[in-house]
């Protein structure tokens, strides 16, 4: 389940407290499990997937993406794996790790691992929400917002894209509080 650190180091676990946090910005929060747990136990553990191994992820969030697409509007969705071994990984996190914007919607389902979003309010004050399994969050259009895979760097999500260009960053040049 998420928890969701405050400026003032106050740490929320309660999602209906996250939830008031992160509402005025848009954001949605919610927790629930289609299966995955069941159906793939090794998966926490797993730093590669195989092609059909993600084939058979994502048919199973299917259903899921179906009820996603009509309420956010998606188009498509993919599986992001990441571990300390993935090649791409420094790169993933240069890109996002910064405060940014994107010209559409950003949506992850979290199947295995964790990583932390910073949202910046509307007050000015800086949040950290660490997402973990069974967590799905929606990052409405022009918020801004950073990603990075926790200290673990192991994560695994679906992730839902409203454009075909996915989620090209606008950098807004926010600082970063010292959480």
């Amino acid at each position: 389940m998420a928890k969701l650190l405050l400026e003032d180091n106050s740490i929320y676990h309660d999602l209906s407290d996250i939830e008031r946090e992160i509402t005025p910005v848009g954001m949605q929060l919610r927790h629930f499990d289609p299966g995955s747990a069941l159906l793939f136990p090794d998966l926490p553990n797993q730093d590669m997937l195989a092609d059909t191994q993600k084939r058979e992820i994502l048919e199973l969030h299917n259903s899921l993406f179906e009820f996603l697409k009509q309420e956010g509007g998606f188009l498509w969705n993919d599986l992001l794996v990441l571990h300390p071994g993935s090649p791409n990984l420094q790169t993933l996190i240069t890109t996002y790790s910064r405060y940014h914007t994107h010209n559409a919607p950003e949506a992850y389902y979290v199947l295995a691992g964790e990583a932390i979003i910073g949202l910046l309010k509307p007050d000015g004050s800086q949040l950290q929400l660490l997402m973990e399994a069974q967590d799905y969050l929606h990052i409405p259009t022009e918020v801004e917002h950073w990603f990075s895979p926790s200290a673990t760097l192991h994560f695994k999500a679906v992730r839902y894209f409203a454009n075909v260009e996915g989620w090209v960053p606008q950098y807004t040049g926010t600082k970063m509080s010292n959480l």
